[in-house]
């Protein structure tokens, strides 16, 4: 394969799929074209070379080094049962009754876009099974009160990453505290321990809080800006589908909803999903310690657990536990088969793309576009000035490359090498930023499964989420930039947070400002 470490030519296939994507909004065929380029360029256009090279990549998919590639099908596996779930909730008319409840209790639009905030901060021990179990439990409400699925998406985004990034108690927070354990090693940084180091981050990953204080502020305003002040537009007309012709992702038009319906059809196999999804998570990680002769604890268990494995079990369970709540119910099997074939099928468009998804993550990998991206990174650069431009670079990225993990994995040892060689002091905050810009990048990128599975959460068209939402995360990010350039400048992270924040708050006025200019009507504010 040829070489392109040290070529603009490695961006070309991230930046095709990404422009396709936006422009066309047929992202399975953007995605493809950018693929196939990648795998041309690969393989100097041999049409032979190129489609054995495809060929294996997509194998490797389902079956890496003589295995199963468990990660993968797993995950697929579980986005369809949670398909299946949400289709039998809405045949025991547990979704209905939801949303007569809530119309009593939640009565307006902000209740209902505070309560998708809410359940967003409360499910935070993994970013897929935040975005997909808040979309279908948060759904039914934010319909019922006129709010667009491009916010609902927004919200569920915004409180997905941001805050599992954060969490030690969560896969992100075990995945980076061991990358953060190798860097320690690798440096000889007996201090503080990786836990620790991983807790004083926390409050300089200014993107994570600020782009939480946001969400939060426009779940309580209800202000819309650009392409989602249409899409709220729309939803007030009963418009609920936004852009998408038919039915969107993650919902099933020809499942037919009983009368009978109660709250705790809906409640009780979501409380039942995450419990024993946080149970299978930690009993994972509890047999992998015990495997390796560790002792028991939280965030080791959390390190070494199997996240899809968790999930499947989790789903499995929940999926076991509604089927026994309609015993009794005069449900015709027919209905049973219905619901499972369309819940399966509402999951198939994000199915499709995770796997393109996946296929171009491979390529972009081997098209180097991280090595070449970080290259930038390698020349003289005034310490002062690392955190600001690394905040950049890894948005960069994880925005062509879409994945913050993979970022994680590049970023990090490369901006502690770069930090610890000129001003060790700024050793944390430079992982800081890395962390995120990470997130930033991949909060915004089209190729991201985080996003995809936003979308498909919240039931709404995948471009319109990621053309919506772009405006609030360049708010953040700006926000973020200018604290990490004001930290890096004063040496000082109380500067670079107090910066920041003075920054969001402008950055808050402005878009009421253009709000106001407008003229978004006021029930987009519903109080």
């Amino acid at each position: 394969m040829v070489n392109y470490s040290d070529s603009i030519v490695a961006l070309a296939p991230a930046v095709i799929a990404i422009v396709l994507a936006i422009v066309t909004r047929k992202v399975v065929i953007s995605l493809g074209v950018g693929i196939l380029v990648g795998a041309l360029l690969l393989h100097s256009f041999n049409p032979i070379d190129t489609v054995v090279y495809l060929g294996k990549n997509i194998f490797s998919l389902f079956w890496a080094d003589g295995a199963l590639n468990e990660w993968n099908v797993l995950l697929l596996v579980f986005l369809l049962l949670l398909g299946v779930l949400s289709t039998l909730i809405q045949t025991s008319g547990g979704a209905r009754a939801f949303g007569e409840w809530a119309t009593t209790h939640v009565k307006t639009a902000r209740g209902a876009r505070l309560a998708a905030f809410g359940l967003g901060i409360l499910i935070f021990i993994d970013d897929y099974f935040n975005s997909l179990a808040v979309g279908n439990v948060s759904r039914p409400l934010t319909d019922r009160r006129g709010v667009s699925r491009a916010k609902l998406a927004y919200i569920i985004d915004s409180t997905a990453a941001p805050v599992c990034v954060i969490s030690p108690l969560s896969s992100w927070g075990a995945f980076i505290i061991s990358i953060i354990a190798g860097i320690l090693t690798t440096h000889s940084i007996t201090d503080y321990s990786a836990f620790s180091a991983f807790m004083m981050i926390v409050p300089l990953n200014f993107y994570a809080i600020f782009a939480l204080l946001l969400t939060l502020y426009i779940a309580y305003t209800g202000i819309a800006v650009g392409p989602m002040r249409t899409h709220e537009l729309r939803a007030l007309q009963g418009e609920l589908f936004d852009a998408n012709k038919g039915t969107p992702m993650g919902m099933a038009e020809e499942v037919k909803e009983h009368d009978n319906g109660k709250v705790r059809d809906l409640v009780v196999p979501i409380i039942v999903l995450v419990i024993a999804t946080v149970t299978a998570l930690l009993w994972t990680g509890a047999q992998a310690l015990a495997a390796d002769d560790r002792p028991f604890t939280l965030i080791g268990a959390f390190e070494s657990t199997d996240v899809t494995r968790s999930l499947v079990a989790g789903v499995v369970i929940s999926l076991i536990v509604a089927f026994l709540m309609l015993i009794g119910r005069k449900i015709p099997a027919r209905d049973y088969r219905i619901s499972i074939w369309a819940g399966m099928k509402s999951m198939w468009p994000a199915v499709v793309i995770l796997l393109f998804a996946w296929t171009i993550i491979a390529v972009i990998g081997d098209m180097k576009t991280g090595d070449y991206l970080a290259s930038f990174v390698s020349k003289s650069i005034p310490a002062s000035y690392l955190p600001f431009l690394l905040f950049l670079i890894a948005s960069i990225m994880a925005f062509s490359t879409g994945t913050s993990w993979g970022t994680f994995g590049i970023m990090l040892p490369i901006g502690a090498d770069l930090i610890m060689a000129v001003e060790p002091s700024l050793l944390l905050p430079t992982l800081a930023a890395v962390l995120a810009g990470s997130v930033f990048g991949d909060h915004c990128s089209p190729i991201s499964d985080t996003t995809i599975l936003s979308s498909t959460g919240a039931g709404s068209h995948h471009i319109d989420h990621v053309t919506t939402q772009l405006p609030y995360a360049l708010i953040g990010a700006a926000t973020s930039a200018v604290g990490y350039l004001i930290l890096g400048v004063t040496g000082s992270s109380v500067f670079g947070f107090i910066g920041a924040l003075v920054a969001f708050l402008i950055f808050l006025v402005m878009l009421n400002v253009l709000s106001r200019r407008g003229e978004v009507p006021s029930q987009l504010r519903s109080e």
